[in-house]
């Protein structure tokens, strides 16, 4: 457990910069989180139990939309130990090098649609089988959404990360608002983790 807990530390602080980022960008957003938070904490400011990060759909959208558009793990690469066939029908010879753009996966038109520019947690929620008013998680294939790898090779910190990045959101948007700082370069490192190569500066003010 402490590995997988040590082991996410800066993928997981990547991952938040670019997401309060993106919500400080995105008001609409921001106010529907706000909202679903209420709804699941009610008045209560305390740190949210297991059972209320669950119901945190809206929040779990704009999480899983925050990795497809910035993946703390940009590339994969992968070599082949023998002659072999990809699931495209691609054939490659032994020892061949293979590089896999997670990045460039999530901004795919042919992937995500027209609209893959947009930050939209909508993409990630469908309404309830049994209850039209209840929103759900939808299913989305690892191999289509590799933010966390796939297959074997799927990252096995994966609903410890979402648990983290969420409870630290819900608590931190709860009290604060943040406003980027106007003129402030934001822009990927280019690095085996995707942070801010500049940081993130932000105006920080208490919420009524």
């Amino acid at each position: 457990m402490f590995n997988l807990l040590v082991a996410g530390r800066d993928t997981i602080a990547a991952a938040l910069s670019w997401f309060f980022w993106l919500v400080a960008k995105n008001p609409s957003v921001e106010e529907k989180i706000l909202k679903e938070l209420d709804q699941v904490m009610g008045k209560e400011t305390s740190f949210p139990s297991t059972e209320e990060l669950n119901k945190m759909v809206y929040l779990h959208g704009a999480m899983c939309e925050t990795l497809r558009l910035y993946p703390s793990v940009p590339y994969e690469h992968k070599q082949s130990i023998e002659p072999d066939v990809l699931p495209s029908g691609h054939a490659i010879d032994g020892n061949t090098r293979i590089l896999l753009s997670i990045f460039s996966m999530g901004r795919m038109e042919e992937i995500w649609g027209s609209d893959w520019m947009d930050f939209k947690p909508e993409r990630w929620i469908s309404v309830g089988s049994t209850d039209e008013k209840k929103m759900v998680v939808s299913h989305v294939p690892a191999y289509k959404f590799a933010a966390f790898m796939a297959g074997p090779r799927t990252c096995l910190g994966r609903k410890i990360a979402f648990v983290q990045m969420k409870a630290v959101a819900s608590c931190v948007l709860r009290r604060f608002k943040f406003e980027v700082v106007d003129d402030h370069p934001v822009v990927p490192d280019a690095s085996i983790l995707m942070f801010m190569k500049y940081g993130l500066k932000v105006r920080v003010s208490n919420r009524a």
